[in-house]
């Protein structure tokens, strides 16, 4: 048996924050050269079921978790937001349309944050606080994103994967909370990474929860609750749980690959997830974690 102060119950303690990023299976990072947003209208949506199945899954688990969603399926679906919203979730902000950050010139990421907030809090009744770029986009590449958050009045990102990825990532930043803009409040919550020696793992969930054995996942948590004392924050989007989605054969292989491997099983990883660790939103830790942030 663990002794009072062990890694149980440290592990028991510390929430950790569940996050969906809430887009359709068109809208993902690996079809965008592959499907045309001028095409989005005439494709089958399933956003609204496999979002709906989502809020299921966490009602049935008791927990609560933040809504990072696209201001366009907002501004088709706003019913969905107020479901989203009244079941006691937060609804947080993924741009508008999926345009990663470093396409955007500073006025134009200042316009896209303004668009989306503003159909997210209409479609909700819920203020906006908080931001998390589309395929984690905010990077050197953008060194006035988080200024123009903090002008913006946002009180957290979760914006930055602090790995190397053929995507996305921005290895050199802090693994945990950090404060990007001098004399702001605003706070970057990085997705969860693990050590491995001198290698830092993407761990956040998403693909990486998905594709790899369950067991990493539970090992990476663990590792951030009890080494570090963290909470982790963990992601998926709602296309994943849906193994009925249509198939493109027009992508790339890599992307088919990485897009439609494990729908099947992931419903139920998730729910194993729920049961193992204690989860909550992510803007109820940005506080604690922002008192923690250099």
């Amino acid at each position: 048996m663990p002794h009072a102060g062990g890694p149980a119950k440290v592990r028991h303690m510390i929430q950790n924050a569940l996050s969906v990023d809430v887009e359709d299976w068109f809208q993902v990072g690996a079809f965008e050269r592959t499907i045309r947003r001028a095409d989005w209208d005439g494709l089958t949506h399933r956003v609204e079921r496999n979002t709906d199945a989502v809020l299921d899954l966490f009602a049935q688990a008791g927990v609560t978790g933040t809504f990072f969603t696209l201001g366009w399926v907002a501004e088709r679906y706003p019913a969905l937001m107020r479901r989203i919203a009244d079941a006691g979730h937060e609804v947080a902000s993924h741009g508008y349309d999926h345009a990663r950050v470093f396409t955007f010139t500073p006025d134009q990421f200042r316009a896209d944050l303004r668009k989306s907030r503003a159909i997210l809090e209409d479609a909700s009744g819920q203020a906006v606080t908080g931001y998390r770029a589309p395929s984690f986009s905010i990077d050197p590449r953008t060194p006035w994103a988080h200024t123009i958050l903090a002008e913006e009045g946002y009180r957290y990102s979760s914006s930055v994967a602090p790995i190397r990825h053929d995507h996305y990532g921005w290895p050199d930043s802090p693994r945990f909370a950090w404060k990007p803009v001098a004399g702001s409040d605003l706070v970057e919550l990085p997705v969860t990474t693990a050590k491995l020696g001198k290698r830092t793992l993407a761990a956040g969930g998403g693909g990486f929860f998905r594709l790899l054995p369950y067991q990493f996942s539970r090992w990476a948590i663990r590792q951030v609750n009890e080494q570090a004392g963290r909470p982790a924050i963990i992601y998926f989007h709602p296309w994943e749980i849906d193994p009925g989605q249509p198939r493109r054969t027009d992508a790339p292989l890599r992307s088919r690959l990485r897009h439609y491997t494990n729908l099947s099983v992931m419903a139920a990883k998730l729910r194993r997830l729920t049961r193992d660790f204690a989860w909550t939103r992510v803007d109820a830790l940005a506080d604690a974690q922002a008192a923690l942030a250099p």
